[in-house]
């Protein structure tokens, strides 16, 4: 197929493709759209930046486009769940934009926002609810949504949702959304959990997969630096200095060496903001927004984003820290080379992460072309010291020789009498 219009869907979703500068859908849309629009259950794999979100997002709104009637109250005919704010803010943004005009609603609950402003909007019912499992989970407890009416599932970056440990947030959400259900899993990697978990939930599910997982995307070019890691900063700014004005993504491990990354740019001069877990709803979305927009040309960020930043714009990747997890290498370096454009994923890796990098190296079956420095001998991370035992600690007084004779008590004379004169 070499366009939307030969796919089936609904003139008004056509009309709503072509308003988006939509015209020929990626491989994994031209795959899972037609066995989507069937009714088949979908276990897509595919790298990010692929187009996923209208893989399942075009047969979902026809789907109940051709659907009769208003959602009742508290309630919802589609559910979609995924992993982070950001993935499911941006998966909501696409799908308004191919609703607008309709009779459809978009919703979105997460965590992070006032609760009482979600009740309120789920309270008059919804078409399509977006979230993330958690805040989906309290609102279920509260009374205050009741996924009965849902007849379509979407787990979105499922290999994600599983690592946060989303398999138990879905067996307490999955008992309750009606039956029967199309159930669609889309993920970018494929553990062997994620297995498990179709074959507990999917029935009879076509695999759709247009690149081996682990893959990174073709139009992406990968280079490391092997650098120390006092030197990572010094190398950051060495990099970022040949093209100023390109938007750039930065990935971190922790939450606090974002910040401190961050800052340290901000105070060299650099436009830079940064998104990781400490930072409030409110404040990742409007660093999202600015980086978007151009307003700044550096976003540092932890995992959190791996998932959730759909920009084609963004030029450069760099890891600055090797991930733990060798699956989001795969997901961070996505972030760039999107919508069929090119990209740059450049990565640090200093002597504590060398195993990291051969993990990530088996993963995607490659060897990540080296730019400068020369492999040093793995080292293991520093542990932190561990507090000396007490010596005292456990001490037993040795038991009295059994021969021995207990001491006799004494009788205390009570405080404050005087004996009788």
């Amino acid at each position: 197929m070499f366009d939307f219009d030969m796919l089936g869907l609904a003139p008004a979703l056509n009309e709503a493709l072509k308003r988006a500068n939509f015209t020929q859908p990626t491989p994994i849309q031209n795959q899972a759209i037609p066995l989507a629009l069937n009714g088949h259950d979908i276990l897509g794999l595919a790298q990010t930046g692929t187009g996923k979100t209208l893989a399942f997002g075009l047969p979902l709104i026809d789907h109940l486009l051709a659907q009769p009637g208003k959602p009742d109250p508290k309630t919802a005919k589609a559910l979609i769940l995924a992993p982070t704010r950001e993935l499911v803010n941006q998966i909501a943004d696409s799908l308004r934009t191919l609703t607008k005009g309709t009779k459809l609603r978009v919703a979105t609950v997460v965590g992070g926002q006032s609760i009482n402003k979600q009740i309120m909007f789920l309270s008059r019912g919804t078409d399509i609810l977006v979230a993330t499992p958690g805040r989906l989970i309290d609102l279920m407890e509260r009374g205050a949504v009741n996924l009965g009416a849902v007849r379509h599932l979407v787990l979105d970056e499922a290999d994600q949702m599983l690592d946060l440990g989303f398999i138990h947030a879905l067996r307490k959400i999955a008992p309750a959304l009606g039956t029967p259900r199309q159930t669609m899993l889309f993920s970018a990697t494929m553990p062997k959990q994620m297995e498990e978990l179709s074959r507990a939930y999917l029935t009879n599910p076509q695999r759709v997969q247009v690149s081996p997982p682990g893959k990174a995307a073709d139009k992406i070019t990968q280079s490391l630096h092997f650098v120390s890691k006092p030197g990572k900063p010094a190398k950051l700014r060495e990099i970022l200095s040949k093209d100023v004005d390109a938007l750039t993504l930065v990935f971190t491990r922790t939450k606090h060496g974002a910040e401190r990354l961050m800052k340290g740019l901000v105070a060299d001069g650099y436009n830079a903001a940064s998104i990781h877990g400490n930072k409030s709803q409110g404040q990742r979305d409007r660093a999202i927004k600015a980086f978007r927009a151009g307003d700044i040309n550096i976003l540092v960020a932890t995992d959190v984003a791996a998932r959730g930043i759909d920009i084609p714009g963004v030029a450069y990747v760099i890891n600055f820290d090797l991930p733990e997890v060798p699956d989001n290498y795969v997901h961070r370096i996505g972030r760039t080379a999107r919508a069929g454009r090119e990209g740059e994923a450049i990565a640090f890796c200093s002597a504590e992460e060398v195993d990291l990098l051969r993990q990530i190296q088996k993963l995607m079956k490659i060897e990540i072309p080296v730019a400068s420095g020369a492999m040093p001998e793995a080292v293991q991370p520093e542990k932190p010291a561990r507090r000396p035992k007490n010596p005292r600690r456990g001490f037993k007084p040795k038991p009295a020789d059994a021969g021995s004779k207990p001491a006799a008590n004494k009788r205390r004379r009570p405080r404050g009498r005087r004996p009788a004169a």
